[in-house]
């Protein structure tokens, strides 16, 4: 259903001073459920994150897919009068997101101390890469290198090589921590009337995402192995060739699944006795001697058969696609799942949120030119507008 509808966080205004991914990720699902977020940018520069690419019509892809339905304004948080016009704006905000370098805010008087000291109903949420305290406090922190010290980069590649993922998953994960944060916070001001202070760190957040690889290794006492795209874990899962050269993914869950695969399949029931390949545990071991046997089953057929017949039988599969082809998803064009949004330089197709609401669409805003909102903010915050709007 599309069309106007009340939002759930229209009557929020979010005040951030970010960069990059992490916390624009978080502020941006805020205002897609409709609050009003002010986007404090550097004068002439802004987010860092604007320059990352010129791929979007010459928008950058990063902050295109980050920072629709924003305000933006030029501060410079050191000058004095600018930094009066900021204060005025946190006045009236509902919740502060901040991720500057370790040890800004409290050097500028915008930490949650200080800040909740005068007003204890504002939400406060700090992103870094580290926590607050602690010998990383004062480390940079970048999502690659996250990736690294959570234990990522170590459990991703093949045996012979290490690999990154291939998205911002330390930011992505760190973004939607702070967002689940702040919605929380929300909820409980409006049964209290007191905001929170929160802090998500990267190492934190990712970290939670690492727990599963981290207790199969300690518990286990064993490495855990780079597969490549293949499951360290759980076989046969991974990629598969067809007889035209393509490759098709399969997942086989449980010994019920693999009997099926035995049987209707690869046409081999007796495999699902052979002591080899009895347990999950089992197959992982022997996950080579598997691989020869699925391709051969599969040599003389295409790699749209061999899809269709696992549907049928009940296996689960997947054909591998670039972000291109992704764009163009059946399931997503069937499901209506695109929007036009218009960014500076012109018009891109935006996907929506994941949750979806029967009857409600979220706030697919614009994404803001850099200084876009300057001369509207320093109006509406001057001294007698916000001494108007405090009356």
């Amino acid at each position: 259903m599309r069309g106007p509808s009340v939002l759930p966080l229209e009557d929020i205004t979010v005040v951030s001073l970010e960069q990059a991914v992490a916390a624009p990720f978080a502020t941006r699902q805020l205002a897609d459920l409709g609050a009003r977020v002010i986007k404090v940018e550097r004068p002439g520069a802004g987010d860092f994150a604007r320059a990352y690419d010129r791929t979007v019509h010459g928008e950058a892809s990063y902050f295109v897919w980050l920072n629709r339905g924003k305000e933006s304004i030029e501060l410079d948080i050191k000058n004095p009068d600018d930094r009066a016009l900021l204060d005025r704006i946190i006045d009236q905000a509902d919740v502060l997101v901040q991720n500057l370098v370790p040890g800004a805010v409290e050097r500028l008087g915008l930490d949650a101390a200080t800040l909740r000291a005068k007003r204890p109903e504002l939400i406060h949420c700090s992103i870094s890469g580290y926590g607050a305290d602690g010998p990383y406090r004062t480390k940079k922190a970048y999502d690659l290198l996250v990736q690294c010290e959570a234990g990522m980069v170590s459990v991703t590649g093949t045996p012979e090589d290490y690999a990154k993922t291939g998205v911002s998953i330390a930011d992505i994960a760190t973004g939607v921590y702070a967002y689940t944060g702040i919605l929380t916070a929300i909820y409980e001001r409006e049964r209290t009337g007191n905001g929170s202070t929160l802090e998500v760190a990267m190492l934190d957040a990712l970290g939670e995402w690492m727990v599963q690889p981290a207790y199969y290794s300690v518990y286990g006492e064993r490495p855990n192995e780079r597969t490549g795209a293949r499951h360290a874990s759980i076989a046969p899962y991974g990629p598969y060739q067809a007889g035209d050269g393509s490759t098709v993914f399969l997942g086989v869950q449980s010994d019920r699944e693999w009997k099926t695969l035995c049987t209707e399949v690869l046409g081999r029931p007796e495999l699902a006795d052979d002591p080899r390949f009895v347990t999950n545990t089992d197959r992982v071991e022997n996950n080579d001697e598997i691989t020869p046997l699925i391709e051969a089953a599969f040599a003389d057929l295409t790699a749209d058969d061999v899809v269709d017949h696992l549907e049928k039988v009940g296996i689960a599969s997947a054909r591998l696609r670039t972000p291109a082809e992704f764009f163009e998803h059946p399931q997503l064009q069937a499901r209506d799942r695109w929007r036009e949004i218009k960014t500076p330089s012109g018009t891109a197709q935006a996907l929506l949120p994941p949750v979806t609401v029967l009857g409600r669409e979220p706030r697919m805003g614009d994404v803001p030119a850099l200084g876009e909102h300057n001369e509207a903010l320093r109006a509406e915050f001057s001294d007698h507008g916000a001494t108007d709007a405090a009356g």
